[in-house]
């Protein structure tokens, strides 16, 4: 008796590990559009330090730029 409850008990443990495990998954992917724009207040706050003072520097620059060419006027 002992033998028929072991041995029906590891055929059991046999076939219960051994068939196929089915699982599904299902992947979603969901695409949004977002619209933005860059007029808002915060644009500027994007930029780091260092890109506002470039273009504060270029300005500056363009400005000196543009004196100097008309204290050499037009020789036309």
């Amino acid at each position: 008796m002992k033998k028929l409850i072991i041995a029906l008990s590891i055929s059991i443990v046999v076939f219960a590990s051994c068939r196929e495990q089915k699982t599904e998954t299902k992947e979603v992917i969901r695409e949004v559009r977002v619209e933005t724009t860059d007029d808002t207040p915060e644009a500027p706050e994007r930029e780091g330090i260092l890109e506002r003072t470039a273009k504060e520097v270029d300005n500056e620059v363009n400005k000196e730029i543009n004196e100097e060419i008309d204290k050499i006027g037009d020789d036309n």
